[in-house]
């Protein structure tokens, strides 16, 4: 079994789910941060390389390169640092018990209300259509989850834990599998 700081994976994950349903014990918040630090390390990990071993070079990489203009192309390595870091902050406020605040950053920087703040019109017509398509994917999903996880706040329980879970892992379901099939440099 895996351990850390003493505890069991299993213990951990009960000592999180209470966390999230509303336990006040400091030394699981700290979990919880912890949680978030190495989930955001993980999604960081995901968008800066690609999984397959082939990939050491430009020049063996099985994905698809998609060429934009030079601004263009800073324009959206911009916006995917942008999902990223909004990633990272929706699980801080998570971590937090702050849904509220969660909510609004998925759906302001993530969601279909993100389009227009992040010139999604002008970029997807650079764009090959799948790229295109789990990029739209990506932004439902966020607004999706938004959904999801102001529903777990008036029926709280495990079921619902694991529905906005569920729908996080939509949101970065689409940013992997576009990193996974395209790249831009």
């Amino acid at each position: 079994m895996i351990q850390s700081r003493g505890i069991g994976v299993s213990e951990a994950g009960k000592i999180f789910t209470d966390a999230w349903l509303g336990s006040d014990g400091k030394e699981e918040m700290q979990i919880m941060r912890t949680f978030t630090v190495l989930f955001v390390g993980l999604l960081v990990a995901i968008a800066g390389c690609s999984l397959s071993p082939k990939s050491a070079t430009a020049g063996d990489d099985g994905r698809e390169l998609v060429k934009l203009p030079p601004i263009m192309q800073e324009h959206m390595l911009a916006n995917m640092r942008d999902h990223l870091a909004a990633l990272n902050d929706l699980l801080a406020e998570l971590a937090e018990g702050n849904i509220d605040k969660a909510t609004a950053i998925a759906e302001e920087r993530l969601g279909m209300s993100s389009l227009s703040l992040h010139g999604a019109v002008q970029l997807s017509k650079f764009m090959p259509q799948g790229m295109a398509m789990l990029g739209a994917r990506m932004h439902h999903a966020a607004s999706r989850f938004v959904i999801v996880a102001r529903d777990a706040e008036l029926d709280p329980g495990r079921d619902s834990q694991r529905n906005v879970y569920k729908a996080l892992q939509e949101i970065t379901d689409n940013c992997n599998a576009c990193h996974q099939t395209y790249r831009i440099r």
